[in-house]
């Protein structure tokens, strides 16, 4: 055996790892780098992936002061003393998670624990850092000794490269990041999403194990693979392989009777055992087959979602004292909890009351929405039944209210609505001018005569606007160029399709159609080429529907609306 082998129990360890062929990595080109990780150029040899790890986080940009190898010798014997390994007590930023032994001997389970302890010694600002133990059991496989892993491990951690998102190391960053997996779920994984919000009381719990899936439940074989890539391309690749998990629970699970209460460990076991469905290849290449948006717009949208989650008071918390870290672990864990509730139980069914929809579908809708929001309650700002059917007032009631949702009932009892990210005060940018405005988070949506959601809203027939109305301003191209063939395909083409560019000062032209208004009417985008009308009496409706993907329309191409609501988002 090589020398990276002390930890290792080789009786657990995959054959294909034990490969001793004398492989060698001399590239250091990013893209063929990242070409050889994604093919699993060194997972099977054990020593050369032992090299790799060493060669690719010894590259990691630090801080200028980053705990060695030399440190922990320093350091070890004076916080282990002479406990037994194997009872150490883990650190509380761990948060009671399991350490996953993989392929580890008796002496590499206990040497977890002492660098785990080492590791909170030398980084007294991690407050929350679930997946740690995980990562460190994972480098100890490739490590020649205890003090090599805690020098690897401390390098993840000090990473001070602000383009470089390693490892979640605060409780508000965990938790902003489970509520960006939710919001990709809902982008990339619809109907695995659909599936979780009929079984599950409450979907962002499940998904809050999403970290938990890839350091914790992952065989040793597939975590490893995924840490390769990670390694070279970083973050993004976890979302990537999460959705992937979920994608094939789906496919796996489908049609199979679940139980509200057993979903999340139905999730992990099926992660756990994922080696009779999937193998480590196939997962991978799910994954990169995700159309994942840039790492710039992922990184956005997170820092979207921990705006909003130091709005609700959670926050770094600052470590003084053990009472002190006591108060703080316990008022996160009542955030956690309170928040959690406000995701099931925003749309109350005793406060609750519309027209159009029902308490269940109210809840439907809530499920489509950022994350962020789904922690507000739904507030009445119009209605035609009691506002009348005015244009301006239903300017004048929605204005000053970021995002709303839009719901209209037919007079053919057709139920159909809209997700709007952005205020409507936005239309008064372009004068009197028709003005093209909002976000890629708007959607349309149809609830009878059967439910559909359309995703990624951008307006692409102006041309419904020509009645009475010019389709153009001085900020947007005229209709000829606003036309679905236009619209770049892939959707890292765009600046941010989450957030409106005028939040992080980033220009761009084809980034903000998917609503419009003007005194004479309004529309809204819609993906797959559905776009909805409206005109200013509000008594009248049109929808453009281009049947590329076979979607069933809107609602009927001209229709009569019987009442409309619009609603706000309360905290």
């Amino acid at each position: 055996m090589d020398e990276f082998s002390r930890f290792v129990d080789w009786d657990k360890m995959d054959v294909s790892a034990q490969s001793q062929d004398t492989k060698e990595l001399t590239c250091t080109d990013f893209h063929e780098l990242k070409q050889l990780a994604r093919q699993g150029y060194w997972a099977k040899n054990h020593s050369l992936r032992a090299k790799v790890y060493h060669k690719l986080i010894s590259n990691i940009p630090c801080r200028t002061v980053t705990p060695d190898a030399n440190v922990y010798r320093d350091i070890v014997v004076k916080i282990v003393g002479k406990r037994s390994s194997s009872c150490l007590p883990l650190p509380e930023f761990v948060d009671n998670s399991l350490i996953p032994t993989y392929c580890l001997n008796a002496e590499g389970t206990g040497a977890v624990r002492k660098i785990l302890l080492c590791i909170a010694n030398q980084f007294p600002d991690i407050s929350f850092c679930p997946a740690l133990p995980a990562l460190t059991a994972l480098l100890l496989h490739y490590s020649r000794d205890e003090a090599e892993c805690f020098e690897q491990v401390c390098r993840i951690l000090a990473c001070n490269d602000p383009s470089k998102r390693l490892i979640d190391q605060t409780f508000l960053a965990f938790e902003s990041s489970c509520m960006t997996f939710g919001d990709l779920v809902n982008k990339y994984c619809q109907a695995a999403h659909k599936l979780m919000v009929a079984v599950s009381e409450d979907v962002l719990e499940v998904y809050s194990d999403w970290q938990r899936w890839l350091f914790g439940e992952l065989p040793m074989a597939y975590v490893a693979r995924v840490f390769d890539v990670f390694l070279v391309e970083g973050y993004k690749v976890l979302y990537r392989v999460a959705l992937a998990l979920l994608k094939f629970f789906h496919k796996v699970r489908a049609g199979q009777p679940m139980e509200s209460d057993s979903i999340q460990q139905d999730v992990r076991a099926f992660v756990r055992d994922i080696a009779k469905s999937v193998s480590p290849e196939r997962l991978l290449e799910k994954a990169f087959a995700i159309r994942l948006f840039s790492r710039k717009e992922i990184q956005l949208l997170q820092m979207a979602n921990e705006k909003a989650l130091q709005q609700k008071g959670i926050t770094v918390k600052q470590k003084s004292s053990v009472i002190q870290n006591l108060l703080n672990y316990c008022f996160s864990v009542f955030c956690v909890v309170f928040l959690r509730q406000n995701v099931h139980l925003a749309v109350h069914a005793e406060n609750f009351k519309s027209e159009i929809v029902s308490v269940k579908e109210m809840r439907d809708i809530w499920s489509w929405i950022p994350e962020r929001f789904a922690l507000c309650q739904p507030l009445l700002l119009f209605t035609t039944l009691e506002h009348g059917c005015s244009l301006s007032r239903f300017y004048s009631h929605s204005e000053g209210h970021e995002p709303t949702l839009l719901l209209i009932k037919t007079t053919a009892k057709e139920v159909c609505g809209a997700y709007l990210s952005t205020d409507w005060s936005e239309r008064r940018r372009g004068g009197n001018k028709l003005s093209f405005f909002g976000t890629g988070e708007c959607f349309v949506f149809r609830l009878q005569p059967e439910v559909e959601r359309y995703e990624w809203v951008i307006i692409k027939h102006p041309e419904l606007a020509s009645t009475g109305s010019e389709t153009e301003n001085h900020a947007q191209p005229d209709s000829s160029s606003l036309s679905s063939s236009s619209i770049p395909s892939d959707p890292s083409d765009r600046l941010s399709p989450f957030l409106a560019a005028r939040h992080f000062n980033l220009p761009s032209k084809t980034a903000s159609m998917f609503m419009a208004g003007s005194n004479e009417c309004i529309i809204v985008g819609g993906g797959d080429g559905q776009a909805l009308y409206l005109d200013a009496d509000l008594n009248h409706g049109r929808t453009s529907h281009c049947n590329t993907f076979n979607n069933q329309p809107l609602c009927s191409e001209s229709f009569q609306i019987s009442i409309l609501e619009v609603w706000g988002f309360r905290d």
